[in-house]
């Protein structure tokens, strides 16, 4: 049985698949990432892929004239999501995916960064998030998003209303990061982001702590979200 393929697109090398990488290998999918800052790396059909998983980074959507490939990606997905093909996008991915359906993507103000709980929406609680209900995850960003044209909204938080958004069955957008290893591959996120958590003045002890607090739930969860997915963009 030939393996299906899935494309992701990496922007820091320790923002990848993390937990989800089993749960798709699992659904028969060989990974193929691509990362930013190699010549090559958009350089494949967008439509082609079985599914296209655009991650997270540390840069805002809005600012295509410090990053060029900013615009690159966002027709990239314009391409692949014309043909309604599976994609799914997580924080920079999602905001990505916003875009390139005719969204604004701008600063939400304040800085959410830690663990805790989504409010699920109906169209949520009907989705594959319902398995993240009363479930705390990783939140990290800065930005924020209108909802898509076309979208339902599944999640928010007290501070972002546009936590998550569906369009149709198979174009998924999460702002948080379900996927992201809290265990030992935790550390990577608190050095990568060292000077974001300084800045906004965060304890990355407290940080570690709630990561190993709330991780192993989380990973299940997040494992059940992501297979319940999976298995609904092949219906």
């Amino acid at each position: 049985m030939t393996a299906r393929k899935a494309v992701a697109v990496r922007h820091v090398h320790f923002e990848d698949l993390g937990t989800f990488a089993d749960p798709l290998h699992a659904a028969g999918f060989a990974i193929e990432y691509r990362d930013v800052g190699d010549a090559d790396y958009l350089s494949f059909d967008p439509i082609e892929p079985d599914l296209l998983v655009v991650l997270g980074g540390p840069i805002g959507v809005y600012e295509e004239a410090a990053y060029p490939f900013v615009a690159k990606e966002i027709a990239m997905l314009q391409a692949r999501l014309s043909a309604d093909r599976p994609t799914l996008g997580i924080c920079l991915g999602a905001q990505l995916i916003a875009r390139a359906l005719g969204a604004s993507v701008y600063s939400s103000g304040i800085k959410e960064i830690g663990f805790s709980p989504l409010s699920l929406s109906a169209s949520g609680l009907a989705s594959p998030l319902r398995h993240l209900a009363d479930v705390s995850v990783l939140h990290w960003h800065g930005d924020t998003y209108d909802l898509p044209p076309g979208a339902d909204l599944l999640a928010s938080t007290p501070q972002i209303a546009q936590q998550a958004f569906m369009r149709g069955r198979k174009i998924l957008g999460l702002q948080f990061h379900p996927e992201a290893e809290t265990g030992a591959a935790f550390e990577r996120w608190l050095v990568g982001h060292a000077c974001e958590l300084a800045a906004a003045g965060l304890s990355v002890p407290d940080l570690r702590a709630d990561a190993q607090r709330f991780g192993p739930s989380l990973e299940r969860a997040a494992a059940a979200m992501i297979g319940d997915w999976l298995e609904q963009i092949d219906d």
